[in-house]
């Protein structure tokens, strides 16, 4: 049975009024931003599954540290791929990186000093989009969720993160009722075209099913256990540090 996940309130800003939000910058000048993607994980998981996750991360640091948590960005830049699929939409790494640094200088100039970029999306072009946002003086965080290290916890240890072990595990813990597990289909990569698949210089072969990886490895329980990994990871490393500095 999935784990239940535990209650929370976040200080999200489309919820809240303009005196609302200034008496919290007063006293936190943070801002974590998610940041998803629109595009397959393979035939049994939703297109927003990078989305879903990192928002979840992103709703429980906002409600645990009272810091503010901006409206997602739900459009990200996805891996290239071989085929079609539907649905999927993509924004090219420059207009990703214009949108925010839109957003970012209007949150700027109301008063954010650090910006927490969430991210759950391992992809060259679509970090180097966050990356080189500028600011006038605020600090920007860029948060890679996949950047923690998982291996211990899986059973895979070449899953390159793309609806394999660790997409899959996650989204039976946050999400069941919208993972397919019947449909999932394991589809392996030799480590070099991993590599080159991650730097963006490979598009996902026409014969994978969309997702890289093996998802019949994955369980709510190992879901759960990435999830705890990964939350206090960011939490100590991020939110912890930055509130210290």
């Amino acid at each position: 049975m999935p784990l239940p996940l535990p209650a929370r309130s976040c200080k999200l800003i489309k919820e809240m009024r303009p005196a609302d939000i200034a008496a919290a910058v007063a006293a936190d000048p943070r801002l974590i931003l998610p940041v998803g993607t629109c595009e397959q994980h393979g035939p049994h998981l939703p297109l927003g599954c990078d989305t879903i996750i990192v928002e979840q991360l992103a709703d429980d640091l906002s409600a645990e540290f009272g810091v503010l948590r901006a409206p997602t960005l739900e459009f990200g830049v996805n891996t290239a791929t071989a085929r079609r699929y539907a649905g999927n939409a993509s924004l090219r790494r420059k207009t990703l990186h214009r949108a925010l640094n839109d957003l970012i200088d209007s949150w700027e100039a109301s008063g954010i000093r650090e910006f927490i970029l969430l991210t759950a999306h391992e992809h060259d072009g679509h970090i180097d989009a966050l990356a080189t946002v500028v600011t006038s003086g605020a600090r920007v965080r860029v948060v890679d969720l996949f950047d923690v290290d998982l291996t211990d916890l899986l059973e895979d240890q070449s899953d390159p993160i793309h609806g394999g072990e660790v997409d899959t595990s996650l989204m039976l813990y946050l999400a069941p009722d919208l993972v397919r597990l019947d449909l999932a289909l394991d589809y392996t990569m030799a480590t070099r075209d991993q590599q080159r698949y991650r730097k963006g210089w490979l598009k996902i072969p026409e014969l994978s099913p969309g997702s890289v990886g093996r998802p019949s490895l994955a369980s709510p329980e190992k879901g759960h256990a990435l999830y705890q990994r990964i939350h206090s990871q960011v939490r100590e490393r991020v939110l912890l540090a930055s509130a210290d500095s």
